[in-house]
């Protein structure tokens, strides 16, 4: 069994899932996505989401924005991407 080391880490909460939040503002028109609780260095988290969670030069990654918010939190805003945030997290162990 191998371990990968990274330089952040996401605990699950209370009721077991991945601390991974929407919130819509203005009217429906803006939707954020807010990872929370992340130990370790949120910048590499962000890096690693900017990079891998859609192939480079896509439509969805030129409107992909990532937002480093009080040290421990990312707010993930230019579409609904919820599901694919908590599949891309799953996806590396999280």
């Amino acid at each position: 069994m191998s371990f990968i080391t990274r330089a952040y880490f996401i605990r699950r909460n209370s009721c077991g899932s991945l601390p991974v939040y929407t919130d819509i503002r203005n009217g429906g028109t803006k939707y954020l996505i807010s990872i929370r609780n992340v130990q370790g260095k949120v910048d590499s988290l962000a890096n690693d989401l900017k990079q891998s969670l859609f192939s480079h030069n896509s439509p969805q990654a030129n409107r992909l924005k990532v937002q480093v918010v009080a040290q421990r939190h990312l707010v993930v805003s230019g579409g609904r991407w919820k599901n694919d945030v908590i599949s891309w997290l799953t996806s590396k162990g999280f």
